[in-house]
């Protein structure tokens, strides 16, 4: 009760007025588009929580209650940690409008300076047909890719292939597409040339420059990364379905993504596979300007190095994430309190591994997560602390235990945000 009169005479103040503005009306207080709406959003968020870890802006219907402040607390962040959410999801719809545009301006501008590029080489040895023929094949794949952005314009333009279904950017398809565009560009190279040479012998070269004997670790390169890029949306999939995986929609696809994981933190397997396939890429595209008149012959050793990371890639895949589990349940004690039972009333302190998913620690994701004793879910409670929050955690939660629970033998189990379930843990509540 005194939860509900401090939110009925809290909300007429500044909530209100942050409730009235959420919708994206026009007056002068509200932000001018998506993204600035975003920024004051999470300023704003951010300032009301360290206000609340200080213990100010607290109602006195509440205050002279550790339980009571607390609910109050967590709810009222919670529901600005939805609003935030909100801005977030507007911003992240906006985006890739912009994307598209960008990825178009990005690929012209590589046109121009492959043009460029070549009228400096040309200075000395003049122009040739295979500069022809490269210029010619750049414009084709420019348009093509031009095209994709507009018929995905709403979905980030040419970049649309290779977003995830989680909304980041996906490595293996990155990886793979950067491939596929170059071995299309070279294929593009030879038959520009072809449709200009002038013999049979200059055509019999060029139609021999795609043997396999020349191409073969190129061609076996683009075969595995590929391959890979099936095989890892596969692999997420069923993890995923699994419960072996907890995965979180972004708002919005960043650059970070090709070389961290869910949670913003840089990845060894990641890494090394981008680094390793952009370094082959640039010998590839050296080989390809030096002998234009054949595909690359990308040498074995090189194609085994992308290989072997093509592998370790894979195997991060497989080793990554895990299912969240409860190792033990004890009654929460502060300095003073006497040892005792766990009974109605009494907050319980839930130990484990993987309460947060990677990508989850915004308020609004934590604010999801449930806690089901016996048959009532009980909502983990925000606590915040300057900078950040002290409960949930991903090995720690701390929840009361409702009257709606029965004495005696009742479990526990916890439901993340990404919607996955712990084991089920077993304790006594005693009356």
């Amino acid at each position: 009760m005194a939860v509900q009169e401090a939110r009925h005479t809290g909300g007429s103040g500044a909530g209100a007025r942050e409730t009235a503005h959420a919708g994206g009306c026009t007056c002068g207080d509200c932000p001018h588009g998506a993204r600035e709406g975003h920024r004051r959003a999470v300023a704003a968020f951010l300032s009301r929580r360290d206000a609340f870890a200080a213990g100010e802006g607290l109602p006195a219907a509440v205050a002279h209650s550790a339980s009571a402040s607390r609910q109050w607390v967590s709810e009222e962040l919670a529901q600005s940690a939805r609003a935030v959410a909100e801005r977030g999801r507007a911003e992240g719809e906006a985006w890739p409008a912009g994307l598209g545009r960008r990825t178009a301006v990005a690929v012209w501008a590589a046109v121009v300076l492959l043009l460029l590029a070549q009228a400096l080489t040309a200075v000395g040895g003049g122009w040739t047909a295979a500069r022809t023929a490269g210029l010619a094949a750049a414009l084709v794949v420019a348009g093509a890719l031009t095209a994709a952005s507009w018929f995905h314009r709403a979905r980030g333009g040419a970049l649309a292939p290779v977003i995830g279904e989680d909304n980041r950017l996906s490595t293996s398809r990155a990886v793979a597409a950067a491939w596929v565009l170059f071995v299309a560009y070279a294929v593009l190279v030879l038959a520009g040339q072809l449709a200009l040479a002038s013999g049979p012998d200059r055509r019999d070269d060029l139609v021999s420059g795609l043997g396999l004997a020349r191409g073969a670790g190129a061609v076996t390169v683009l075969a595995v990364v590929c391959g890979i890029a099936v095989l890892v949306r596969r692999v997420v999939g069923l993890r995923v379905l699994g419960q072996r995986l907890q995965k979180v929609r972004a708002d919005r696809p960043r650059a970070g993504d090709l070389l961290t994981d869910d949670a913003g933190r840089g990845t060894f397997a990641d890494i090394q596979y981008v680094v390793i396939s952009a370094v082959a890429l640039v010998f590839a595209a050296v080989r390809l300007a030096r002998r234009p008149d054949q595909l690359p012959d990308l040498p074995w050793g090189l194609a085994v190095v992308v290989l072997v990371s093509a592998a370790t890639y894979v195997a991060g895949k497989y080793a990554e994430g895990g299912r969240p589990v409860i190792l033990s349940v004890v009654r929460a004690r502060e300095a003073g309190d006497l040892d005792a039972p766990i009974r109605t009333g009494d907050d319980i302190e839930i130990r484990g591994a993987g309460f947060v998913p990677p990508g989850a620690q915004r308020a609004d994701r934590l604010s999801r997560m449930v806690v089901r004793i016996g048959a009532v879910n009980v909502h983990v409670p925000l606590v915040p602390v300057t900078g950040g929050f002290s409960n949930p955690t991903d090995d720690v939660l701390t929840v009361p235990v409702p009257a709606d629970v029965e004495p005696g033998r009742v479990d526990v189990q916890v439901v993340t945000s990404a919607g996955v379930e712990t084991n089920r843990y077993a304790i006594d509540v005693t009356d």
